[in-house]
């Protein structure tokens, strides 16, 4: 790119510009294009030099550009502190793990802490014995990928106040309490961590992210906010826990903390069952090898419908976490019967009866497709007597279900690339496609990546707000392996630029 306006420079003119979307209605084909902004919106799109250029130019040279991408699912203190934690994603077993983790240099408040391990297809158990054997006297930490269960020593129960069995494994709520105490151990570092990595976000093409820390988030995105963030929109969730103090406060899904309306209030986001790793996603038939464990319902549906109707009568849309089918089927019904708008969250394993059914209420399913190629052993395995439709995308697209796409990072990293690249092409490493019939196409994911899901496709027309990205190749006709490493050549925040390479 020829013309490079600093960082924080509101741009003008995008030239020399190429466009693409399913949902193109422009007479421009494949010719460059000159998009022209103001007031934080596009005003025209014209051939090049057409129109004066005025103001601020950014030479595209040649680059496409498509609407700003978002994550709809992150947990960001939690994603940002990785860069502090020990890696565990490739360790193939439980000793590995252990031996891993006695190798770490403990941090600066005297703990070890790894995260991102799978030890469902692990050939050894996690246990007590053996991690103090390993680690010491130093409290240790290891969190799991999906964040549902921790494996500690008794240096770290002892030192949070918990017990656990022979194994050392905490899960559901116990495990989120020991994260959250995690998180939280210095904000103002936790909130360095979460600049730096939502600017490593913006060179991706993000522009915005809906925040689902377990915490009141409403304080810390003040905080940065007056500490001068800009990076990406924010919409950040409530916790039912938290829900009284929200009403209270009249804190309603939309509004805005700052004056430019950067970071907003977001869901009342509810965890409705465990996890496919940590084997308690509630599911229609029991785990292989366990016949009495079909997950847990972490949320009685009585109560589910209680919260998500309270939420709605406060203004607060609602996002559930439901992995498994009969989570996913309770979720759905109290949508049905409270009115609630909003999402589930993950559905990674549906009913064929209720796929039709997002559609029919209006709910949208917030899904992150690399889990599926993460997960494919594990569901292959463990989901192997399961009747639900697993990871079930183009399903869910096909009955009129609206999607939305995110990471859960930091269960995967947040590349919106791989999350597209996973959804179309169900592979990643050279293996072979992973249940193809539930691949969607290159538009869907695209659009699914944007604010709006893939109802709102992702061409561009004046009128629409200026959060925009510049990217090296045409996200829609990319192979799986170019698409997974699309450049984000510039970002846009109502012109703003947010980023530049």
């Amino acid at each position: 790119m020829n013309g490079m306006p600093p960082r924080g420079a509101t741009v003008d003119v995008i030239a020399n510009a190429r466009l693409t979307g399913a949902d193109r209605l422009d007479p421009f084909g494949d010719d460059p294009v000159d998009i022209h902004l103001a007031q934080g919106r596009i005003v025209d799109i014209a051939p090049v030099r057409a129109l004066p250029r005025r103001g601020e130019v950014l030479d595209a040279d040649g680059g496409w550009v498509i609407p700003g991408l978002w994550d709809h699912h992150v947990h960001t203190v939690q994603w940002a502190l990785v860069a502090q934690r020990v890696a565990l994603g490739s360790v193939g077993s439980a000793a590995e793990a252990a031996a891993l983790m006695a190798g770490a240099a403990p941090l600066g408040d005297g703990r070890r802490i790894g995260t991102g391990f799978r030890d469902a297809l692990w050939p050894d158990e996690m246990t007590l014995a053996a991690l103090d054997a390993a680690t010491g006297d130093v409290p240790t930490y290891l969190i799991n990928a999906d964040v549902h269960s921790v494996w500690l020593n008794t240096a770290a129960l002892r030192r949070e106040g918990f017990t656990a069995d022979e194994t050392g494994v905490l899960r559901e709520e116990p495990a989120f309490e020991i994260s959250r105490r995690l998180n939280a151990a210095d904000p103002l570092v936790g909130d360095r961590l979460v600049t730096a990595a939502l600017d490593d976000a913006a060179a991706r093409g993000i522009v915005g992210i809906v925040d689902l820390d377990m915490a009141w988030n409403a304080d810390a995105w003040r905080r940065r906010l007056d500490a001068g963030f800009d990076a990406a929109r924010v919409r950040f969730g409530i916790y039912p826990a938290q829900l009284d103090r929200a009403l209270a406060e009249r804190l309603a899904s939309g509004d805005a903390l700052d004056r430019a309306g950067l970071v907003r209030v977001g869901p009342l986001k509810i965890i409705t069952d465990g996890s496919l790793g940590t084997r308690t996603a509630a599911c229609s038939h029991p785990y292989p090898g366990d016949p009495h464990n079909r997950g847990l319902l972490t949320v009685p549906p009585e109560t589910l419908a209680e919260l998500m109707t309270r939420a709605t009568g406060g203004g607060l849309a609602c996002a559930v976490h439901a992995i498994g089918d009969v989570a996913n089927s309770h979720a759905l019904d109290a949508f049905a019967t409270t009115g609630a708008t909003g999402t589930i969250e993950h559905a990674q394993l549906v009913a064929h009866v209720d796929i039709p059914r997002f559609a029919r209420l209006g709910v949208g399913a917030s899904v992150q497709p690399e889990h599926a190629i993460d997960d494919r052993d594990m569901t292959d395995t463990i989901w192997a007597t399961q009747t639900g439709i697993p990871y079930a995308l183009r399903s869910l697209a096909a009955s009129g279900a609206n999607l939305f796409f995110g990471s859960d990072a930091p269960v995967a990293p947040l590349d919106p690339w791989a999350a597209m690249a996973a959804a179309v092409f169900r592979t990643r490493d050279g293996r072979p496609a992973w249940r193809p019939e539930e691949g969607v196409d290159a538009a869907t994911a695209l659009a699914a990546s944007t604010d709006g899901g893939s109802h709102t496709g992702s061409a561009l027309f004046p009128g629409d707000v200026a959060d925009l990205v510049v990217v090296d190749r045409d996200p829609l006709s990319a192979d799986e392996a170019s698409l997974r490493a699309t450049v984000a050549r510039a970002t846009t925040i109502e012109g703003r630029l947010t980023h530049v390479s």
